[in-house]
């Protein structure tokens, strides 16, 4: 914690300026930012999982508050009104002492209808921002979520902070102990539950605390590109075990994933060369760099691998040419990572928001900018036996060229991918998933 003290008033104030740039664009005074609040289940009476608006936890490492409210305008102390009601049903959060809260005014809210009084009274000159439009409209909000204030902060969020580069080193950290666990599972042969459980419990979170469902599945579930109902039942036979599995700190995510084979064959040979795909895919992160010549540089990559395991009988440009990988490789080749899994701002050319759309031919990708310095990336090409999209090929011109005999072979295992996070410096790439020992 003494880390994130030093370098979170840094991190406060890169925040402070953004914000001052954002509300000269707009020409307003300030922002108040909504923590979000409870949605309550259709006739019952009881509450959906609570997410937090990530522009509040871009501030305050508070996820599990709803009803509190920031007040910035990017030079004043910033205000934040605390949500802290009198309740004997649940566990009421203590009053803020952590090492962020002395750098706001902080008020506290025993209801949240009384929030009013806590906030401008000019709210012409303030934009609400979060995800409850009723509330604002209800509390007198005109300006909701506006573009050029949006824009501007979500280009912007790309670039990560000290504090941002060292809570996500060590959402990686608490990530790779769970990948860790599931991976001792699968070579005691778990079922996809119990590897799941196994995971939870190696990072101290439950199924509603990760930041996004773990993708946990055993031999041809591997196929499903987001396989997250796992079976209780152990499988007769393990073939392969592919976990996508994240974890947080201070709201700030990972997101790894790694692919196993149970036995020493051509799929474990398989596995190990898509293992350097990923390798020299990230030596391709560079300031300047555009990303999608990551994605289509991964292509290519696939169809030497397609080519070399006697999967398709052409030479790799052939396979690219003829569309070929995207049967095999239908996702983008990463994105932005952040306060979300998939963060915002992938797609803008600047932080007006002109929009650099995926190619046509790769409309999955996510991240289309160019690779700068403290920007923070997945990469993570894959190689999957899928049957809607073999049955498609199948059904094509191009299914001539393909060994089908060696596609059943493979459809066992499902399918693989490698996962890696990347913090780009100016001068190197910080691999957080490599330096903590996951293989």
């Amino acid at each position: 914690m003494q880390q994130l003290a030093k370098l979170y008033p840094q991190h406060i104030e890169e925040l402070q300026k953004r914000t001052r740039n954002a509300l000269a664009r707009e020409g307003i005074d300030g922002l108040v930012i909504h923590s979000g609040q409870a949605k309550r289940k259709f006739l019952d009476d009881m509450d959906y999982p609570y997410t937090v608006n990530p522009h509040f936890k871009a501030w305050v490492p508070v996820l599990d508050n709803p009803n509190c409210w920031l007040v910035v305008d990017g030079n004043t102390k910033p205000k934040l009104i605390f949500y802290r009601p009198k309740d004997f049903w649940h566990k009421v959060p203590p009053e803020p002492s952590d090492f962020w809260a002395e750098h706001f005014d902080i008020v506290l809210l025993a209801k949240p209808e009384q929030v009013e009084k806590h906030l401008p009274f000019d709210k012409a000159r303030f934009a609400y921002i979060g995800e409850y439009i009723e509330v604002a409209k209800a509390l007198g909000f005109d300006l909701v979520n506006p573009d050029r204030v949006m824009h501007y902060l979500h280009y912007h969020r790309a670039y990560k902070t000290d504090y941002e580069l060292a809570c996500l080193r060590e959402a990686n950290r608490i990530a790779v102990e769970g990948h860790k666990a599931a991976k001792a599972a699968f070579f005691a042969e778990k079922a996809e539950f119990d590897i799941n459980q196994d995971y939870l419990s190696a990072v101290r979170l439950d199924m509603t605390e990760v930041p996004y469902g773990n993708i946990v599945a055993l031999n041809q579930n591997a196929a499903i590109l987001h396989n997250m109902e796992v079976e209780t039942e152990k499988p007769d036979e393990y073939h392969s075990f592919l976990i996508d599995a994240g974890a947080h700190f201070h709201g700030y995510a990972a997101d790894i994933t790694r692919t196993y084979a149970r036995q020493d064959n051509d799929f474990a040979d398989m596995i190990l060369a898509m293992d350097q795909v990923t390798l020299d895919l990230i030596d391709m992160l560079k300031p300047g760099v555009p990303y999608p010549n990551l994605h289509i540089e991964a292509h290519r990559r696939v169809a030497e691998l397609l080519k070399l395991f006697g999967v398709v009988n052409l030479d790799a440009d052939g396979i690219v040419e003829k569309g070929i990988t995207r049967t095999f490789f239908p996702h983008g080749i990463g994105h932005h990572l952040g306060l979300q899994v998939h963060d915002v701002g992938g797609q803008f050319a600047d932080d007006r928001g002109t929009p650099v759309p995926p190619p046509q031919e790769h409309p999955f990708l996510r991240t289309t900018r160019e690779v700068e310095a403290r920007q923070v990336f997945t990469v993570e090409p894959g190689l999957y036996f899928i049957d809607s999209l073999l049955a498609d090929l199948k059904a094509t011109e191009d299914s001539k060229y393909i060994n089908w005999d060696k596609v059943d072979h493979f459809r066992p295992f499902g399918g693989i991918r490698i996962e890696d996070n990347i913090i780009v410096h100016k001068d190197k790439n910080e691999n957080m998933t490599r330096d903590l020992d996951l293989n």
